[in-house]
């Protein structure tokens, strides 16, 4: 199951839950329950020859840099 990040809309807090792809539920925030929730693009970790990277799906970096270069992601 993954782990997807979530902002609220309402609190603007940050949480990560475990969701299965198809999940209909909504999703609500663990602060103040509110439903009004964004999914943010966020880093995965990988394992390329032997170092642990991190890498976003979309290849424009991660949502820590936004593709710049950072000591975080290695964008």
């Amino acid at each position: 199951m993954p782990l997807f990040e979530y902002r609220c809309e309402s609190c603007g807090s940050q949480f990560e839950e475990l969701r299965a792809h198809n999940a209909t539920d909504p999703v609500k925030c663990p602060h103040c329950g509110s439903k009004d929730v964004r999914k943010l693009v966020s880093c995965f970790a990988h394992s390329a020859g032997g170092s642990l990277r991190a890498s976003a799906g979309g290849g424009n970096g991660c949502a820590g840099c936004g593709g710049g270069t950072c000591s975080t992601c290695g964008h």
